[in-house]
C-alpha cells in the first residue's frame, strides 16, 4: 500500500479542524468524545501505583536473568490482563521467551603498556573500564600495538574515512567518541549520528578484525560522565547469544586523562592527533607502545523474556496492521557499591516509562482503534537493546504491518511544559502527528533538546526503525511552565549528572506528575490518530530506514 499525505495534511490544519475532519473520515461523530475520555483515564494515581511498584527494592533493580526481572514480567502480565488486554507473546502467552548469555569480566587492577623500558599502569575503574567482547573463560590480548584511529568511521555518503586501508588486524584501536559535529554540512552538525554512538565503533572494530577497541572518554563527547561508563559498564553484561559474528576480545574506555598519558607513553600529544582527526586527510597513527591484557571471565546462560499484550483492531480489515506502543522494564539491578543502598531502582528510568504505556494499555482497552495495539514491554535495553533488537530479529508481526513504534523511555518529573520534545524530529511523516497532539495541548514541538547524545539510537525505538518502522520517542521539554528560561534544562542536566544510572534514581516526594500526564496523553493521541488514519506513516525521502521501509512493504504483497 502506498500510502498519500492526506491524513497528515488535514492534520496540519490546526488541532480542532484538523481532528474533526479525520475522524469524520475514519470514526463515527462520538471519536472526539472517545479520545477525550481516554485521555481522561490517564492521570498521576494510576501512573504512581505502577512506577512504585516497578521501582520497589522488592524486584531488585530488575536486572534481567534474576527473580527481580521474573517479578517485573509476572507483574506486567497481571496488569495487562486486569485491563482485559490479549496474550500476544509465545504460545499464546504473556512472553516472547530468549536466551542471554551474562559475562562479568574481573580484569586485573592495572592495564600496563609499553613503549621500550618505559611502562605506563592504568587502575581499574579510575583511569579504565574493560569488558569481554567474547563469550569465554577469558579474553586476552597479548603484546598487540595500539593504533590511533581518530573517530574510527567509514561513511561515504559524507565522503569521510578515517581507515585510508589501513589493516589493524590484530590491533588495540584507540577511537574518539562521537561524530565530527563542528560543521552542519558533516554528518549533520552536533546531532549524533549512529557513527557516534559506542555500538558502531565497537562493531566496526570487530569487522575490521582488531583484537581490542578503546574509547576515550569525555563527558562532552559522550553526553554522560565517566561514572555512567563505571556502572554500566562493570559487572555483569549481558548479551544476545552469538551467532559467529566478528567480535574483539576486549571493548575498552579510558578517561581523557589516561589517554593523554597513554598518548605521552609513545612520544605523541593527544590534543594534536585529536586536531589531525577532524580532518579528511587523516590517517591511522601508530602509537609505538605494546600491550597485554587478560579479562578472567564469569559466563552464565539463562533466559529473560519480552512482555507482549495486544488489543486486536475494531475494524476487521485494518486490524492486521499494529501500532507499536514499546517501553523498557529492565535496569541494572542490584550490585551498587554501598551495602546500605545497593539497588538501582531505575524509578524514572525507566519504570516512568513503563508506568505511561500501562496508563495508555488501560485507556486503549476501553477504546480500541481500528488498527490493533502491541504493547511491548522489552528487557536488556540497558544491556544494549538486546530486547527489542530480539524482537526485530524475531518479530510477531511482519514489519510493514507495523505502521507506527512509539516509545517511552523517561518520564518528566518537573512539571507542566510549553514544548515537547520530539527525538528524530524531521524523519518521518510521523511529525505532523506529534504537532497536531501537542498543539492540541497548547504546546510545541521542539527537536531533541540535546542533539550531540544520540539519544534516537539510545533507546528501543532505533531496532524498530532499523527494520523500517516509523518512529516516534518522545521526551521531555525544556520550557517548564512558571519557570525561568533555561530551568528546565538545568534540571534535566543536574539529575543527568548525580541521579542517571545510579541507586539514587527512585521515586520521592519531590516528583511532579502533571508533565508526565500531558506526556502520556500526547502518545495516547499519536496511537489513535496512526490507529484510525486512512493512511500510514511514511519515512521522509532520503531518510536512512526509507529503503528498509519499502522492502518491508514490498514483502507483503
Amino acid at each position: 500500500m502506498k500510502p498519500s499525505h492526506l491524513s497528515l495534511r488535514i492534520l496540519a490544519a490546526g488541532p480542532g479542524l484538523g481532528f474533526a475532519l479525520l475522524f469524520a473520515c475514519t470514526q463515527p461523530p462520538s471519536s472526539e468524545e472517545a479520545l477525550e475520555r481516554a485521555e481522561a483515564a490517564i492521570n498521576a494515581d494510576s501512573m504512581l501505583a505502577d512506577v512504585a511498584a516497578l521501582a520497589d527494592d522488592a524486584m531488585r533493580g530488575r536486572a534481567p536473568g534474576t527473580p527481580g526481572d521474573q517479578m517485573a514480567r509476572a507483574y506486567l502480565a497481571r496488569r495487562l490482563g486486569e485491563m482485559g488486554i490479549e496474550p500476544a507473546g509465545d504460545d499464546g502467552g504473556w512472553e516472547q521467551s530468549f536466551d542471554i548469555v551474562a559475562v562479568t569480566a574481573a580484569p586485573p587492577p592495572e592495564w600496563t603498556f609499553e613503549a621500550g623500558a618505559k611502562r605506563l599502569a592504568l587502575a581499574d575503574h579510575a583511569d579504565f573500564i574493560a569488558s569481554s567482547g567474547v563469550q569465554s573463560e577469558a579474553a586476552e590480548i597479548a603484546g598487540a600495538e595500539p593504533v590511533f584511529v581518530g573517530y574510527g568511521i567509514a561513511a561515504p555518503e559524507y565522503q569521510w574515512d578515517d581507515w585510508k586501508g589501513t589493516d589493524v588486524t590484530g590491533k588495540v584501536l584507540v577511537m574518539l567518541n562521537n561524530d565530527p559535529d563542528w560543521n552542519d554540512a558533516l554528518f549533520a552538525g552536533n546531532r549524533r549520528l549512529y557513527y557516534g554512538r559506542w555500538t558502531y565503533k565497537y562493531e566496526v572494530a570487530a569487522q575490521r578484525g582488531a583484537v581490542a577497541a578503546i574509547i576515550i572518554h569525555t563527558t562532552p563527547s559522550a553526553g554522560y560522565g565517566w561514572n555512567v561508563v563505571q556502572t554500566s559498564w562493570s559487572g555483569e553484561q549481558v548479551e544476545l547469544p552469538a551467532e559467529g559474528e566478528p567480535r574483539t576480545q576486549v571493548k575498552g574506555w579510558v578517561t581523557e586523562d589516561a589517554a593523554r598519558r597513554l598518548f605521552e607513553l609513545g612520544g605523541h600529544d593527544l590534543a594534536k592527533l585529536v586536531e589531525s582527526a577532524r580532518s579528511r586527510d587523516f590517517r591511522p597513527v601508530a602509537l609505538g607502545i605494546t600491550t597485554s591484557l587478560r579479562l578472567a571471565n564469569t559466563v552464565s546462560r539463562n533466559t529473560s523474556a519480552n512482555v507482549l499484550g495486544r488489543i486486536p483492531g475494531s475494524d476487521l480489515a485494518a486490524s492486521a496492521e499494529h501500532v507499536v506502543y514499546s517501553a523498557h522494564f529492565d535496569h541494572l539491578g542490584d550490585g551498587g557499591e554501598d551495602p546500605a543502598d545497593p539497588i538501582y531502582n531505575g524509578a524514572l528510568d525507566n519504570a516512568s516509562g513503563v508506568g505511561q504505556v500501562l496508563a495508555i494499555a488501560g485507556a486503549l482497552a476501553k477504546s480500541p482503534t481500528r488498527r490493533s495495539i502491541l504493547f511491548a514491554f522489552v528487557t536488556a535495553e540497558e544491556s544494549g537493546l538486546l530486547g527489542s533488537a530480539y524482537y526485530a530479529r524475531h518479530p510477531t508481526i511482519p514489519p510493514g504491518r507495523m505502521v507506527a513504534n512509539i516509545n517511552l523511555d523517561g518520564g518528566n518529573i518537573w512539571g507542566r511544559t510549553r514544548d515537547v520534545s520530539s527525538i528524530g524530529l524531521g524523519s518521518s511523516s510521523l511529525d505532523s502527528v506529534v504537532e497536531a497532539g501537542a498543539a492540541r495541548q497548547g504546546r510545541r514541538v521542539e527537536p531533541d533538546a540535546f542533539p550531540d547524545r544520540g539519544f534516537f539510537y539510545r533507546s528501543d525505538q532505533f531496532n524498530f526503525a532499523k527494520i523500517g518502522v516509523p518512529a516516534i520517542y518522545l521526551d521531555t521539554g525544556t520550557g517548564f511552565v512558571d519557570r525561568p528560561e533555561g530551568w528546565g534544562r538545568e534540571q534535566i542536566e543536574a539529575w543527568e549528572a548525580t541521579h542517571y544510572h545510579q541507586v539514587s534514581d527512585e521515586v520521592t516526594d519531590e516528583w511532579n506528575w502533571d508533565g508526565m500526564v500531558d506526556d502520556a496523553r500526547l502518545a495516547l493521541y499519536c496511537g489513535v490518530i496512526v490507529g484510525n488514519a486512512p493512511t500510514i506513516p511514511t519515512w521522509n525521502p532520503g531518510n536512512e530506514f526509507e529503503a528498509t521501509r519499502q522492502r518491508a512493504l514490498a514483502e507483503l504483497k
